[in-house]
């Protein structure tokens, strides 16, 4: 059952455990709209990101997750718990465009990952590869608006050193306007091509200007859990 006291109680947790490993840093917290229905479109470098970006937006996300997090009915009953609800991935999946859809007419924030899962390098947005196209879609059939939004450091979680006392590791979460959906009308199938770009675009956008005017440094950029871990 979806719980907004249970999200509430996630966030309040996440909030105090994460509080002497992470520095975090919230900019355009004003972009976010306070009610009403909006998807959260983030770029995508660790599996910190969903509850490190949640608690920066001051309100309930419903995320959009991989269905292989609830193989494991512990971990399952959790994630529904805080709201979120899984998806299939590398296929359409139904279900959870439905659930989607629903979430966003009861006036919900629902978040989605529109790389599609983890990307660093050539393969991420924040280097000009191109979106998936399930926000534009999702945003076309709901209207909803979409806030693009950029993360910056949560990979470096993956490292064990940061979890040492007094090595807190700096997060930046950055968000932008919201953009105005895609048209029903007309060509769709342009519109949605041109708001996928528009959309990577921004998030592009807000990472490159937050690098540039916060001077973060080349070894906070992204990196691969692997590099992050000693591994390669």
């Amino acid at each position: 059952m979806l719980s907004s006291s249970g999200y509430g109680l996630g966030a309040a947790f996440v909030r105090v455990f994460m509080a002497p490993f992470v520095h975090r840093r919230v900019l355009g917290r004003s972009n976010v709209p306070a009610t009403g229905p909006c998807i959260l479109a983030p770029n995508h470098i660790s599996h910190f990101d969903p509850p490190l970006i949640g608690i920066s937006t001051g309100r309930p996300v419903d995320w959009m997750a991989m269905e292989e997090l609830f193989r494991n009915p512990v971990l399952a009953a959790l994630l529904r718990w805080v709201g979120s609800f899984p998806v299939g991935r590398g296929k359409m999946d139904y279900a959870a465009v439905r659930t989607a859809i629903a979430r966003l007419e009861r006036g919900r924030m629902v978040g989605v990952f529109p790389e599609g899962g983890l990307r660093t390098g050539a393969e991420s947005v924040l280097e000009g590869a191109p979106l998936k196209p399930g926000v534009a879609a999702l945003a076309q059939m709901t209207q909803a608006p979409v806030l693009p939004c950029a993360v910056i450091g949560s990979d470096a979680l993956y490292a064990p050193s940061c979890w040492l006392p007094l090595r807190r590791a700096s997060v930046w979460v950055i968000f932008g306007e919201p953009l105005p959906p895609p048209a029903r009308e007309g060509d769709k199938a342009a519109a949605r091509t041109a708001f996928e770009a528009l959309l990577g675009g921004k998030i592009r956008g807000l990472y490159e200007r937050t690098v540039r005017e916060a001077g973060i440094p080349p070894e906070c950029l992204p990196q691969t859990p692997q590099r992050r871990k000693g591994r390669a």
